[in-house]
């Protein structure tokens, strides 16, 4: 039988918290997610694992004045953190390829470094294009806008992520008032929702993932950090984006190999 340690661990170099969960829990959940047919079944099958995990916000270390180390915080997530872990389990089938997963996509290159840290949504589409497609103008067509963008840089120049370069990036959305019945028909469980932000420096507000019930309705899995839910939960992604400005979507391709440790 494979003894497994607790789930609480720190290191110098690492900080592991598997909250509800073992490594075996994490293992069978990972394994019997391979089975499914399609990187967006995965997803699905994996984030609802999630339903319920609270909100909590600041898990990841890393900063101009501290060093990164690397984090698992299953105990609780943000918005961002709820996506990494599950794209990293999506390609993952152990809990060492998991640490090897989520190292590849928190990170570019899978360095663990704050300057490489994944820091905005779009990140995922530029950064990891053999796992991660923009889907945003596939699915909205003539509809999508698009927005020349210089990530971190404020109205008036100054940075939200100190130390960390701005970077100029054309960022492709869907306004809320253009989404359609057809563009609800052509996105799919498992999709990647970033919320479209207008100001300046941000591409997106928020993120979680899409997922279809069986009459067609779209949800949105999240964490949220409203005081009333402060947990991962499911809402209808109608009413949530009615007043947002707009949809961007990435989706996840296929990986012509598994990551490997």
């Amino acid at each position: 039988m494979v003894e497994y340690p607790d789930t609480k661990m720190m290191t110098g170099r690492e900080i592991i918290d598997l909250g509800k969960w073992s490594k075996a829990d994490l293992e069978r959940i990972m394994n019997t997610a391979s089975r499914f047919s399609s990187p967006g079944e995965r997803i699905g099958f994996i984030s609802q694992h999630f339903l319920n995990t609270p909100y909590l916000k600041s898990t990841l270390t890393g900063s101009i004045n501290e060093q990164e180390i690397f984090v698992i915080n299953l105990g609780g997530v943000d918005c961002f953190t709820f996506i990494d872990y599950v794209e990293a389990m999506r390609l993952s089938c152990s809990f060492d390829e998991l640490k090897a997963s989520l190292k590849k996509v928190r990170y570019r290159s899978g360095d663990v470094d704050y300057w490489k840290r994944n820091h905005f949504f779009t990140d995922w589409a530029e950064f990891s294009r053999a796992n991660i497609l923009d889907a945003t103008g596939e699915i909205g067509g003539n509809r999508t806008k698009k927005s020349k963008k210089i990530l971190n840089t404020k109205e008036g120049g100054t940075c939200f992520l100190e130390g960390i370069a701005p970077r100029e990036r054309e960022v492709a959305y869907i306004p809320v008032h253009e989404i359609s019945s057809s563009v609800f028909a052509a996105i799919r469980t498992g999709d990647y929702a970033g919320i479209y932000s207008e100001l300046p420096g941000l591409d997106v507000s928020h993120a979680g993932i899409i997922i279809k019930a069986d009459n067609d309705e779209c949800f949105l899995r999240h964490a949220s950090s409203l005081e009333q839910y402060r947990k991962v939960i499911d809402q209808p992604l109608k009413d949530y984006l009615s007043d947002k400005p707009g949809l961007i979507v990435l989706r996840a391709l296929e990986p012509i190999r598994r990551i490997t440790i």
